[in-house]
């Protein structure tokens, strides 16, 4: 029997139930994924406290690898035994489940399952971010909000190898000194220091030409204010609150500046673009310029407590979940 972490209702880590689950045999399209490693994710807890709107009930989840146990029929691509990875589907939290095949993406033999599954959401994030968003170039500097945090470790060791300069943003002397030992060129304390002020003063006045933001409204000024005359600015995600009331004058009086809020969804909208954004992140794995950064583990049943520690700030790095 197949055993998922499921919510029926929203709310905090106790309302995730671990429970025995019937596994119907795959459908047609479909592939039986036995679980070897589950990634976790903010968005996880965004599911579960209804912050994003989710239909209930729900298997939590959104990033996991495994092995193919089954095909249903008209499947030709895999084959039981196959390694293979999914992530922008729900449901990850779960010992075995069927999944479309063509929501999964194959695994490179060289990397192991529990590093796939700390890479695959924030890795494929970095690499949509820098390479097919912002489309950063050699040479250009950088701002990156949460410079020590999953993402942002991973941003900042691709920029420096695509040979970028880094400005990094931190709040603490600890994530300052991972964000320089991972390579950041500068970092700036934003419990310290004027952000757009030090941006101005180390780029001298000239700001950055690319601003990769997570943080979301906490930052958006800062942003506006560190942006280079037809700046991009990247908001990307909302840690900070949601960015709203976007002022087109203010664009223009700020130096002609360019806006995107992207989301990894639209950026691996087809079978072909996960599988090439996958293997362009582990590509980058490979020449070590990106690390998985496996801070703690918890069995797949302690998904209430994973959870937990996530939301207390009490893990580090990325967080694997395994049956």
């Amino acid at each position: 029997m197949a055993h998922v972490a499921r919510i029926e209702r929203t709310g905090g880590p106790d309302v995730i139930q671990w429970v025995e689950t019937d596994l119907p045999e795959p459908a047609e399209g479909e592939v039986r994924m036995r679980s070897t490693a589950v990634g976790l994710n903010y968005i996880d807890t965004y599911h579960r406290s209804g912050l994003y709107p989710v239909d209930l009930p729900m298997v939590l989840g959104v990033e996991g690898v495994g092995v193919v146990e089954a095909v249903g029929a008209g499947v030709t691509d895999l084959a039981a035994g196959d390694r293979v990875g999914a992530f922008l589907m729900p449901g990850a939290y779960a010992t075995e489940r069927n999944v479309k095949a063509q929501d999964l993406v194959r695994l490179p033999d060289n990397i192991d399952d529990e590093t796939a599954a700390a890479l695959l959401l924030k890795g494929c994030t970095a690499e949509f971010l820098i390479e097919r968003c912002a489309r950063v170039e050699k040479g250009q500097t950088v701002l990156v909000y949460a410079a020590a945090g999953g993402v942002g470790h991973i941003l900042v060791g691709w920029l420096k190898a695509i040979g970028a300069t880094v400005i990094g943003v931190v709040g603490s002397a600890d994530k300052a000194e991972a964000a320089k030992d991972n390579g950041a060129d500068h970092v700036i304390r934003h419990d310290l220091a004027d952000i757009a002020k030090r941006v101005r003063e180390i780029t001298d006045g000239a700001g950055v030409p690319v601003i990769l933001d997570g943080v979301g409204k906490a930052t958006w000024n800062a942003s506006l204010n560190s942006a280079a005359r037809r700046g991009l600015i990247v908001s990307y995600g909302n840690a900070g609150g949601q960015v709203d009331g976007v002022n087109l004058g203010v664009l223009s009086q700020k130096g002609s500046l360019f806006v995107t809020r992207p989301t990894l969804f639209d950026y691996a909208a087809t079978p072909a673009e996960k599988q090439a954004s996958v293997d362009r992140l582990f590509e980058m794995v490979e020449s070590g310029a990106v690390s998985a950064e496996i801070g703690q583990k918890f069995a797949l049943s302690q998904a209430a407590e994973a959870h937990s520690a996530l939301e207390a700030s009490d893990t580090s790095g990325a967080t694997i979940l395994v049956p």
